[in-house]
């Protein structure tokens, strides 16, 4: 009996440096697929949150047309917008502006950047144009 435990005891089993590379090759093989469609799960979570703002603020521009049959101006904000009286609050990051033709035409159009994730990415909100699309401008 003790000479089975002195041989366990006294035994050099372990990893050799074949194995740990392996793992380490394998390990690192997992991380270059995993880290490109996290980053990229993040840029589609911008967008939506791009688009849920344009509909929120849609929604109480309309809401408002139609208690006044006109559409309030709407000043570039980041944070919070304000649509007549109403306050919209937006996701961090981002911005919502107008340019919109109000009272002249009684259509608008809301464009939306999102400066912390997809810089460069722009959603519009057109009421005369169909609604929602992905554009850098309304036209």
């Amino acid at each position: 009996m003790r000479t089975r435990i002195r041989t366990m005891l006294s035994d050099d089993s372990g990893f050799s440096l074949v194995e740990i590379l392996v793992v380490v090759i394998i390990i690192g093989m997992l991380a270059a697929i995993a880290i490109p469609v996290f980053l990229n799960q993040r840029k589609k979570a911008a967008a939506s949150s791009m688009q849920a703002d344009l509909r929120s603020v849609a929604l109480e521009m309309e809401t408002y047309f139609i208690n006044t049959r006109v559409y309030p101006t709407v000043a570039s904000a980041s944070g919070t917008v304000t649509v007549g009286t109403t306050l919209v609050k937006l996701s961090k990051g981002n911005t919502i502006g107008s340019t919109m033709t109000g009272a002249v035409t009684g259509t608008f159009c809301l464009r939306a950047t999102n400066t912390t994730v997809a810089a460069g990415v722009w959603y519009v909100y057109d009421s005369d144009k169909g609604g929602l699309r992905r554009a850098s401008a309304c036209a």
